[in-house]
């Protein structure tokens, strides 16, 4: 089932950019959702950061719940989905944060250290499907 739109893309963006500027004004804390995963796992359960992690959860089962699609069911295995998981996580380290921190958050603060990271991102994940569509399985996904 595809749900993309234009409308519901905006108005998820609304949403992430809004939950990002409250965060801020409200906690004078940056949204970067690996370095707030990163310090619950160390040990730092403060509520603002529980409450941040429950919130991203909830939409998901909420979005399911509504559209009707049973939770887990992706298609993809546990393994693949685990190895996608810890990869990113791996990935999020590499880069001093997440797609989310940098892209949202740091462009947002003119920070050139975020500017370079969303390139990276954005230049690997072109080279990626360019490479996956067009060199190894002949445009068949």
């Amino acid at each position: 089932m595809d749900a993309f739109t234009p409308i519901s893309a905006a108005v998820g963006g609304l949403l992430i950019g809004a939950g990002a500027v409250l965060l801020l004004l409200g906690n004078g804390r940056i949204m970067g959702v690996s370095g707030i995963l990163e310090a619950l796992l160390k040990g730092d359960r403060t509520l603002w950061r529980v409450g941040f992690m429950v919130g991203m959860l909830i939409p998901g089962v909420v979005a399911a719940l509504v559209v009707g699609v049973p939770l887990g069911q992706s298609g993809m295995s546990v393994p693949l989905l685990i190895g996608a998981g810890l990869l990113v996580g791996f990935g999020s380290r590499m880069g001093s944060g997440c797609t989310s921190g940098h892209g949202i958050c740091g462009l947002a603060r003119f920070s050139k250290r975020s500017l370079v990271a969303t390139l990276v991102f954005f230049s690997a994940t072109a080279a990626t499907v360019f490479v996956m569509r067009h060199m190894l399985v002949g445009g068949n996904l």
